[in-house]
């Protein structure tokens, strides 16, 4: 059995999946963070999917130049969640609503 560009698109298209259940179902900052990056690999893999399929290196340079973002990302992400969680010492997303002041 061969693996065709399919293949490919329908595993990033559940991973992208499992990623927006992820983010919409749970209220925990760190895995709406993880759901996020999930979908982020998710559309990596369909960048250098197609960018294999057609022969071109521009996929691969999209999915080099997202993964640099979703790394920047993270680093923000965490240090703003580490501020909240020695604040609150909650990471529940509803929770953050009430820091307005």
């Amino acid at each position: 059995m061969t693996l065709t560009i399919s293949w490919f698109l329908i595993l990033a298209a559940a991973l992208f999946s499992i990623g927006v259940a992820g983010v919409l179902i749970r209220r925990n900052a760190l895995v709406m963070f993880m759901s996020i990056e999930l979908m982020l690999n998710s559309v990596n893999l369909t960048f250098v999917a197609v960018s294999r399929e057609l022969g071109l290196i521009e996929g691969q340079v999209a999915a080099l130049f997202v993964m640099v973002v979703a790394a920047a990302e993270v680093t923000i992400g965490l240090a703003i969640i580490v501020a909240v969680f020695r604040r609150k010492a909650s990471a529940n997303v509803d929770e953050l609503a009430e820091l307005r002041g």
